[in-house]
């Protein structure tokens, strides 16, 4: 039963978690927070990591109960993600390896979040949307998406907007420039509230999601569907996807922001899986890559 530490600060969270053969045993975090309409720079964002990461870090291990040497394998988010965040975190998960004499994994942050949903769901081999990118320069405080996910529950005239699926392909591009130059004629000639628009929004872009979704069961025969990223805990997202698998008689599978918002347990998770399959990345190999 191998136990494994998990760093991730990929982006605007720094987390640290430990897990030992599925057991999720701590999983403090931090999250770097903005004023509104800034956004998180790499730099600023790396300096945050870098004064609370050793923090966290005793944080994890003082909630686990253990020590250093009850760990077994140091893993760390190689990438994706902002280039100077994944160096910070990159540098101190090296060093503690090599302080405390333990073999070190780089683990892909996407295979993180969805080894992360399969472990707490339990879901066998699931159809999985991963749904990630909720950093924008909008409203950082707790964060976009949550700000307009409370927004929308409260709208509930439907604007129509660009919808474009191809295929297994979504194009979002545009619908937020439309929606910004339709927003001052709507709001000043009161047609909407912006309630009503963040509702729209969201309606919008999940439908397409929704949409591939089921196109990629119908391929692949599958019964289950998995929701994993940031905008996974999403409810309402959660609501239509719901009603497609029941239509569909599948199962639907998702996690809470616990898990589905960026976090160390689920680097662990994925590192427990790659250490006890015989990975280990040498230190000349454990650089980053924000692709």
């Amino acid at each position: 039963m191998p136990v494994v530490i998990g760093f991730e600060g990929s982006a605007n969270k720094i987390g640290v978690g430990i897990i030992r053969d599925g057991e999720v045993l701590s999983n403090p975090r931090r999250t770097y927070i903005t004023p509104p309409g800034q956004g998180f720079l790499p730099g600023e964002t790396a300096k945050h990591h870098r004064g609370v990461i050793l923090t966290v870090l005793q944080e994890a291990l003082d909630e686990a109960g253990l020590k250093a040497a009850d760990i077994d394998c140091v893993a760390y988010t190689k990438g994706p993600g902002m280039g100077a965040p994944l160096v910070t975190v990159a540098i101190v998960a090296r060093t503690v390896a090599q302080l405390w004499g333990k073999p070190l994994l780089g683990v892909n942050h996407c295979i993180g979040h969805i080894e992360m949903g399969r472990l707490i769901t339990n879901a066998q081999n699931p159809t999985v949307l991963y749904v990630s990118g909720g950093n924008t320069q909008i409203s950082n405080d707790p964060s976009p998406g949550y700000n307009i996910e409370q927004m929308a529950k409260k709208g509930n005239k439907y604007i129509e907007l660009p919808y474009t699926v191809k295929g297994m392909d979504v194009s979002f591009s545009g619908i937020l420039s439309y929606i910004e130059d339709a927003a001052h004629k709507l709001l000043s000639t009161g047609q909407c509230t912006p309630e009503d628009l963040c509702f729209s929004l969201q309606e919008t872009l999940f439908a397409m999601l929704v949409e591939i979704t089921e196109r990629a069961m119908a391929h692949c025969g599958s019964q289950e569907v998995l929701i994993v990223g940031g905008v996974g805990c999403n409810l309402r997202l959660q609501e239509m996807m719901g009603v497609m698998c029941k239509e569909r008689g599948a199962r639907l599978f998702a996690t809470d922001e616990r898990f589905c918002i960026d976090n160390g347990v689920m680097i662990a998770q994925a590192g427990w899986e790659m250490f006890r399959s015989g990975h280990v990345t040498e230190l000349s190999d454990s650089w980053i890559t924000q692709r």
